[in-house]
Order: structure tokens, then sequence, then C-alpha cells
């Protein structure tokens, strides 16, 4: 949630944010007040590199179309009917297999790093970019990750992009 536009209630003594990154809080306007903010970078990981990992499958195979599909058979129709109509419609859903198709990493931090682990278990080939990787983030990395020259590398290379760096000017 964006805060800079937001009023802060003078009861307010702390902001946290379970992220990396503060852009979405107004720090200076907080420091000003004797508000401290603080964030807990990898606290939510996990869960972005779920939502990730759920993002190429829905688009992969099609899911979301699928679901409408599904939506849209008749209630009550006979298991010939349906069969015919779940045999007719289900081609359009047919989508791809993760596997052996390229995800390029644009930041290698904790999230990229877990991404990349997780998208190599699924027998993905990774293409990773970070010029400002850390040494303790590079221990990391899983060592089929191959490493881009630019994010233009990336793009061209890669079936499936995810970005994740902080918003900077």
């Amino acid at each position: 949630h964006d805060m800079h536009s937001m009023e802060i209630p003078a009861s307010v003594r702390a902001i946290g944010r379970a992220g990396a990154g503060t852009n979405n809080i107004p720090v200076k306007a907080m420091s000003a007040r004797g508000v401290p903010v603080f964030n807990a970078p990898g606290a939510n990981a996990n869960a972005v590199k779920e939502l990730v990992l759920a993002g190429m499958l829905m688009a992969s195979r099609n899911l979301a179309a699928a679901s409408r599909f599904v939506g849209t058979l008749p209630a009550g129709a006979d298991d010939a009917k349906l069969a015919k109509l779940v045999e007719d419609g289900k081609k359009d859903f047919a989508g791809i297999e993760l596997q052996q198709h390229t995800l390029g990493i644009i930041g290698l931090g904790k999230i990229g790093s877990l991404i990349a682990d997780a998208a190599i278990r699924l027998g993905m080939k990774v293409l990773g970019y970070d010029p400002e990787i850390t040494v303790d983030a590079a221990w990391s990395l899983p060592s089929q990750v191959r490493k881009a020259q630019s994010v233009e590398e990336v793009l061209k290379s890669s079936h499936f992009v995810t970005l994740h760096v902080p918003l900077l000017d």
C-alpha cells in the first residue's frame, strides 16, 4: 500500500514492512516526526517465490481460461454430453510444459535465488542478471544458473522473465 498520500495518525510509533524497500512509506516525513521506519528484506521471499511459480503455471497452462471454460459447462448435463463438451473444448487449453524452457531472473537476491532453485527443480533452464549481486547472494545461487551480461540478453533468451529489484530513481 502506498502510504505517501495517507494521513498517518500521531499515535503511530513505528512503521515496519515485510519485504525489501521502503519506497511506499514516507520515510522523510516519519523521520521528522521521530517515527522509525524499518523493513524485513526476505521476510516474504517464499511467498513471492510461490506467487511467481503460480503465475508461470497459470500462464503456461492457460488455467484462467480453462477455469472459465469449466464454468460454462451446463449443470446437470448427462455424462455423454458432458464428456463430448469437455473433449471438444480441452484442446484449447493444452499449454506448454515449463520443463526445458528458460526462465530469466533479473535480480538475484533472496527472492531471485529461491525462484531460481524452484525453477531448476521443475526442469527449467535459468538465466540470471544482477550487476549488484552480493557475495552472500552469489553463494546461495544454484550452480546451474547461467550468468547473463545484460537485461537485453535475459529478454532475448528467456521464455519467462521475472524481475526482483528495488525501486530506485
